[in-house]
């Protein structure tokens, strides 16, 4: 194995992948491939030699060494192992510890080159730099050829993606309550309550979470709130948000074009058309006048709770207040920024893409994530939200992720059945 170079240019590899299903097996299994003859021996279920990964182009990437090892590179990296790491990851690199993800039957080459970017201080992680950064190149490929040939961790049951609720449809359930004071899609036809279409999901919850909290006070909508779960709360937001918005169907007493002069001070928050561009901040177009006029005057009296509004609003009279609202529902509402999330299912057609069927990556740069610890799946999934841990591919990916998503997908991965993937190196005819 330490003359693995020299080899990869002097061997055309042409990859065959072999799953073990569970079944021990004590006999020669023959695979033929590419006009040549491959024999893998299984001993006591494990591969005796792990000679993993062919498929790849002469003279490439040195991550590719482990899958040389040999029974004597495996041997010293159990006993490197068993030494060094099996206090974090487990005897038999299968962790014990939250946050800390197994290792046994992980693919050698991605572990090797993590490895590697650990020794270098790529992978910032003061316990892990601190572990390996005395190993030789040769002790990494050995660790990493040891804990691939282990037996990968099984879940205790499986976990059904596609059995996961559509957050839409989920929304439009939980939200056929508020129908009778917001219409039946959120765009309201009774005089003094909001519509609830073309304001961001996020604008929504916030102000769900203040009626349930007592921040808002309204004793309606803090009975029908009282018990809703967050994931209820977001699925709700979500359905309004994803509903084509038009005006509210109410009557204005003031003067839209009076209004508009006084709106002028209002644009910086709410938008020059009253679509805001800020989660956080309501659009006000297309809304119920007599509902605007009512909160305005409760920023001015103190029971709507918020500094910034209460000076602007300061030196409103009941007509000026009237106009505003007036020239406020006068205007076209926008659907807000807010895309329908993918399902579960969805998320894990787009995973498995690279990291192979549920989770069983056949490429051993990616590493497999099959009967990984749950928690360990939920960190590097928000490690790579927030930027913490880079890599172009997965940030592109998990930018878009919500924190059920995050969930859901870490629960799925972790309670699906992990496969030992063994490559065969094919020599030329």
């Amino acid at each position: 194995m330490r003359d693995s170079t020299s080899r990869t240019a002097t061997i055309t590899r042409t990859r065959i992948v072999l799953s073990r299903f569970g079944a021990r097996s004590s006999h020669a299994t023959t695979v033929i491939a590419a006009g040549a003859l491959a024999i893998l021996f299984w001993v006591g279920g494990s591969p005796a030699v792990l000679a993993q990964r062919a498929a790849t182009q002469a003279g490439s990437s040195d991550d590719l060494r482990p899958l040389y090892a040999n029974a004597m590179d495996v041997e010293e990296g159990k006993h490197l192992a068993e030494t060094s790491c099996v206090n974090c990851h487990g005897a038999g690199g299968i962790s014990a510890t939250a946050g800390i993800p197994n290792l046994a039957g992980q693919r050698s080459a991605y572990l090797y080159r993590e490895l590697r970017a650990y020794v270098s201080g790529a992978r910032d992680n003061n316990i892990m730099n601190g572990a390996v950064k005395f190993l030789s190149a040769d002790a990494l490929v050995d660790v990493a050829a040891y804990f691939a040939s282990l037996d990968p961790a099984q879940p205790a049951a499986a976990k059904d993606a596609k059995g996961e609720a559509d957050p839409v449809e989920a929304g439009k359930v939980a939200a056929a309550g508020c129908a009778g004071c917001h219409g039946d899609i959120g765009i309201s036809k009774t005089p003094g309550m909001p519509s609830l279409v073309g304001l961001d999901s996020k604008y929504l919850v916030t102000a769900m979470e203040a009626y349930k909290g007592g921040q808002r006070k309204n004793d309606t909508m803090k009975a029908m709130i009282a018990s809703a779960a967050d994931a209820n709360l977001n699925n709700i937001a979500l359905f309004y948000a994803l509903q084509k918005p038009a005006r509210a169907q109410t009557a204005a007493a003031g003067s839209p074009t009076a209004g508009q002069a006084l709106a002028a001070g209002c644009a910086g928050c709410h938008g020059a058309q009253g679509v805001s561009g800020n989660p956080a901040t309501p659009s006000l177009a297309g809304q119920d006048a007599q509902y605007l006029a009512a909160a305005l005057h409760g920023y001015q009296d103190g029971s709507r709770s918020d500094a910034t509004m209460k000076g602007l609003t300061a030196g409103l009279d009941d007509a000026a207040i009237k106009n505003l609202a007036a020239y406020y529902a006068s205007l076209q509402p926008q659907p807000p920024n807010v895309r329908k999330p993918l399902t579960a299912a969805q998320w894990v057609e787009r995973c498995d893409r690279c990291h192979g069927v549920n989770g069983n990556s056949t490429d051993p740069h990616l590493p497999a994530l099959a009967a990984q610890r749950e928690d360990y799946l939920q960190k590097v999934l928000d490690a790579y939200r927030s930027g913490a841990r880079r890599s172009p591919e997965m940030a592109a990916m998990a930018e878009v992720l919500s924190e059920n998503d995050v969930k859901n997908l870490a629960a799925y991965y972790a309670r699906q059945k992990a496969r030992a993937i063994v490559y065969v190196p094919i020599p030329t005819r």
